[in-house]
């Protein structure tokens, strides 16, 4: 019988909506669905997606490196959701930001703007990126944050920021007195159980193991550094923060982004032993801190209403939802009341970002999802 998922992926490549991809469904315990799709990469010439292929996670690092952090920390009292950002960051002390609560910068409502370009200022030339200091250009990234006026008061909107997650990340680091690589292969991975999630930094794959045998996903023919980007983080603020970075930078393939969804997902259903059960139930709620927001602590949740834009998750997920998305094309989507993962991995940025057809297609392809699970 034909397969109306594996259908609508393939037609995915077929109309463009991305060069190749992998979808992965586990649903009560089983992976009901892992194939991949199309090519890992156009140019120089086509080379076929399969389910090992490594994608560049974009904003999937969010979620799955930094808030996994921030909930490790928490439930270890180094965190207090509640307590002001000057109380970790003491660079911020006397400024606005300072008083917003590390609550307001989970849920993106600290007023940060969404992104500036600071890597055209800390390195004009791309292609000479690695000719200046790496800790030179990590310091001059916070600082440019610390400095940037807020566009509104705290706390009057959640505006989606990738700003404030490198923020975040700084913050992180202060307080677990570990630099970002080793905070998240030596506490957060292993407590979740992880393996195969690693950042490419500029000596290298951050968890040690050889490229040899890992096929990469291509992604942009990038004109800041002049060069097809593959093994090498396509965000360039990430590039300019040597790879590593609390917001974007995260490379895998679609079963390693699985594993510590499944830990997330048991926890919010109130049955993991390795994530604090409450601590996940608060971090994917929606807050509520911001009026019309459907962010919770770092995770998104379905958006619903009549005012609100279809969500990227589809018609049928449900409120209990959450998830996130990357620039790069990936997503993550987690029902916890189907006990239900979605993992897509694309990379629809190859090899231009001028395509943003995935935007119609993720929603149907979710409802698709829903509509074929096994009863």
């Amino acid at each position: 019988m034909p397969d109306p998922v594996a259908e609508q992926m393939q037609q995915g490549v077929e109309e463009g909506v991305f060069p190749g991809g992998v979808l992965l469904v586990w649903h009560q315990g089983q992976i009901i669905h892992h194939a991949a799709y199309g090519h890992a990469c156009l140019i120089p010439h086509p080379e076929p997606a399969s389910c090992d292929t490594v994608y560049d996670l974009a904003s999937l690092t969010k979620p799955l490196a930094a808030v996994s952090a921030a909930v490790l920390l928490t439930a270890n009292g180094k965190i207090d959701l509640d307590s002001s950002l000057e109380r970790y960051v003491p660079g911020l002390k006397q400024k606005e930001l300072g008083k917003a609560t590390v609550r307001h910068l989970l849920n993106h409502a600290t007023g940060i703007p969404a992104w500036r370009p600071f890597y055209e200022r800390i390195v004009p030339d791309g292609k000479r990126l690695r000719e200046k200091p790496l800790e030179e250009r990590r310091g001059a990234m916070y600082e440019a944050i610390r400095h940037e006026p807020l566009i509104e008061p705290v706390g009057a909107r959640s505006v989606y920021s990738d700003l404030g997650f490198i923020l975040l990340g700084e913050m992180l680091e202060r307080v677990s007195r570990k630099d970002w690589a080793s905070l998240c292969h030596e506490e957060v991975f292993p407590r979740f159980g992880l393996k195969g999630l690693f950042y490419m930094s500029e000596s290298g794959p951050t968890d040690g193991v050889s490229n040899s045998n890992r096929a990469f996903a291509a992604t942009e023919q990038d004109e800041w550094r002049g060069r097809l980007l593959r093994g090498e983080v396509h965000d360039e603020h990430a590039a300019v923060m040597g790879g590593v970075s609390s917001h974007a930078g995260l490379f895998g393939t679609a079963r390693a982004v699985l594993e510590p969804c499944r830990v997330w997902l048991a926890a919010a259903r109130g049955d993991s032993a390795l994530l604090r059960n409450d601590l996940a139930r608060e971090f994917t709620r929606r807050q509520h801190i911001a009026s019309e927001s459907s962010w919770a602590l770092g995770w998104d949740t379905p958006s619903m209403g009549p005012a609100a834009e279809p969500s990227s998750s589809g018609s049928f997920f449900s409120a209990s939802s959450f998830g996130h998305l990357g620039f790069t094309g990936s997503s993550v989507w987690i029902d916890p009341e189907r006990n239900l993962i979605v993992v897509l991995l694309t990379n629809r940025v190859h090899p231009s970002r001028h395509n943003n057809r995935i935007r119609q297609f993720r929603p149907a392809l979710h409802d698709t999802v829903i509509k074929t699970l096994p009863a």
